[in-house]
């Protein structure tokens, strides 16, 4: 009798371990939002448009577990991300969806196409492949906060981070 019970044991803790690895975050790489559920971390809309959302997964200070937060457009992202001190770690991760059929791509690889119609007036649609006249992320990032400081009042103190950026990147974009 022993013998059956550890043997029940032992089954039961194989399936426990086994639906415990099956399910949950795998650490890295893109999740799935809860479409017209999830909020943008920065301006709180919802996530509804699947061809112009973001997300970011870091690992917040002191914490051992990564945690990913959601935008729906890489406007928001790339604002949000601007003063963190961990925006540029190897270990943070920008996923964008591909503004041709929802795919994540990673948003330090993607090509971005300015004039789009994106949920909160950036205008870049990303994509993994290379386009004539598409931006880096880099270049990106500048036309963004461009944006940011053209069309809202409440972003100032980001004149001075785009004057820099201008300036080290000796672009005029």
């Amino acid at each position: 009798m022993l013998v059956n019970q550890s043997h029940h044991i032992l089954l039961l803790s194989l399936i426990i371990l086994f639906l415990s690895s099956c399910s949950g975050d795998p650490g890295t790489g893109p999740l799935e939002p809860k479409w017209d559920r999830d909020t943008c971390e920065r301006c709180r809309m919802v996530l509804s448009d699947h061809n112009f959302a973001a997300q970011v997964r870091y690992l917040p200070e002191g914490k051992k577990r990564n945690k990913v937060v959601w935008f729906d457009d890489i406007g928001c992202a790339a604002i949000w991300l601007s003063d963190k001190p961990w925006k540029d770690d190897a270990t943070t991760e920008i996923w964008v969806t591909d503004h041709r059929n929802g795919d994540w791509i990673d948003a330090r690889k993607a090509f971005y196409l300015k004039d789009k119609l994106t949920p909160m007036a950036y205008g870049l649609g990303a994509q993994s492949d290379p386009v004539k006249d598409g931006m880096s992320y880099e270049q990106a990032k500048l036309h963004i906060l461009k944006v940011e400081l053209q069309q809202r009042k409440h972003s100032a103190h980001l004149r001075q981070l785009v004057l820099q950026r201008s300036k080290n990147s000796g672009s005029g974009e």
